[in-house]
């Protein structure tokens, strides 16, 4: 498909390379932030969107990266349809196609580029020399393609890495992982950057300190709320270690923490229709993770809110049926209060709120109903709690999407 529209893929500024269960999509846009803070003109591919499809492809341009516009998408799309010649081809291979074709169009300092499933066979792997490439967080998530345990599925996202291109790896929850990411670099010649070994991002004080191999800084916390987000930017900022001719300041840093946005990760919602629903002094956030690792940051993030304000937690849940529940849920069911549980508007896949409900129970949340829909779960818990709560629709990116759209 890249040969018969001319092989963009070819002709592209520095790529950055990104792969992981968890946090590539957090990590892009820390890249992203800490770089147009520098003045640097960016492109930036993620995947899946959240509302509208345009949030996949955000070209570079003087004042900024934008969203793709209408009629250039439009007009890419056809290009690469026509290019195709009617041949099979998958929804997110001829976007990506798309996606590159517009990058190499468009003049830009760096790309950021986001794996769609795995990295080993993935679309976004045919750049055949990446600047830098980077392994987040690996957990357990789409196993019927990646394999069954997390040696195999950090087997295929190690696959995005090239002989001779640094590496950087964020922490990772098991020793397997890391043999696993040192076997390929060591059969390939790729240069590994390991949190711990090259590089360092940790909280400390008011803020966090970052130490890698050409940054000591003590810097503030990121606009992203949780403790995780230290981690993603570390790795975002080890990666800029590696970006040759590069060099972004630690002034430029400081504004990329506080500008940094990436919504549908706990994201608490200000404004909007479901807002409005709220009694006064209520909370509503929202976060699209889907798996045990996120399950875990959740949990990690209504600890602290217990310590900082004991304002009770209500849980708005809904998944895919391709998704395990209970390992979501069991790190939450120390905190939260109650569970209503939906389906994801427009998800055939979506699994039932009867089922969901029926696994938050199974790990001990046992005010757990199925409603109807985000509107009915937010009107149940408002007549159930009669003293201000923190409300946390969760489970999935397509329900978070669904919420913002909803939302306004």
């Amino acid at each position: 498909m890249l040969e018969a529209i001319g092989s963009p893929h070819k002709s592209l500024p520095p790529v950055v390379h990104v792969a992981g269960t968890n946090g590539k999509g957090s990590t892009i846009a820390f890249l992203r932030a800490f770089l147009e803070a520098a003045g640097k003109r960016v492109h930036v591919y993620t995947s899946p969107h959240l509302v509208r499809f345009h949030e996949r492809i955000r070209l570079a341009g003087a004042m900024g990266s934008e969203l793709i516009d209408d009629d250039y998408l439009a007009e890419i799309l056809e290009e690469c349809e026509q290019a195709n010649r009617g041949e099979p081809i998958t929804y997110f291979e001829i976007t990506t196609a798309a996606a590159l074709l517009a990058f190499s169009r468009t003049p830009a300092d760096v790309v950021l580029l986001e794996t769609g499933l795995g990295g080993r066979l993935d679309s976004t792997n045919v750049i055949e020399r990446p600047a830098v490439t980077a392994l987040t967080r690996i957990s357990y998530d789409h196993m019927q393609f990646l394999g069954g345990t997390l040696s195999d599925i950090a087997g295929e996202k190690a696959g995005i890495m090239r002989p001779g291109v640094p590496s950087v790896v964020a922490p990772q929850p098991a020793a397997e992982v890391i043999s696993t990411f040192r076997e390929r670099a060591a059969s390939i010649g790729a240069p590994l950057y390991e949190a711990g070994e090259s590089w360092r991002s940790f909280a400390h004080g008011e803020g966090f300190r970052l130490e890698s191999a050409s940054r000591t800084a003590d810097l503030p916390l990121p606009a992203l709320p949780g403790a995780h987000q230290i981690v993603n930017a570390g790795v975002a900022l080890a990666c800029l270690d590696h970006l040759p001719g590069m060099a972004i300041s630690d002034e430029a840093v400081r504004r990329g923490l506080a500008e940094v946005r990436w919504p549908g990760r706990l994201q608490r919602l200000t404004r909007g229709p479901l807002v409005d629903r709220l009694p006064p002094g209520w909370d509503l956030w929202l976060d699209g993770g889907h798996n045990d690792s996120a399950g875990e940051v959740l949990g990690a993030q209504a600890a602290r809110w217990r310590e900082t304000d004991g304002m009770p937690l209500a849980l708005i849940f809904g998944m895919l049926a391709t998704k395990e529940p209970k390992d979501f849920l069991r790190p939450l069911s120390g905190f939260a209060s109650s569970l209503r549980a939906v389906a994801i508007p427009g998800e055939e896949a979506s699994l039932t709120p009867e089922d969901a409900a029926s696994a938050a129970r199974a790990v001990g949340i046992p005010d757990a109903e199925a409603v109807a829909s985000v509107d009915a779960a937010l009107d149940a818990l408002i007549q159930r709690d009669q003293h201000p709560t923190r409300v946390m629709i969760c489970g999935s990116l397509y329900l978070a999407g669904a919420v913002l759209a909803r939302n306004g």
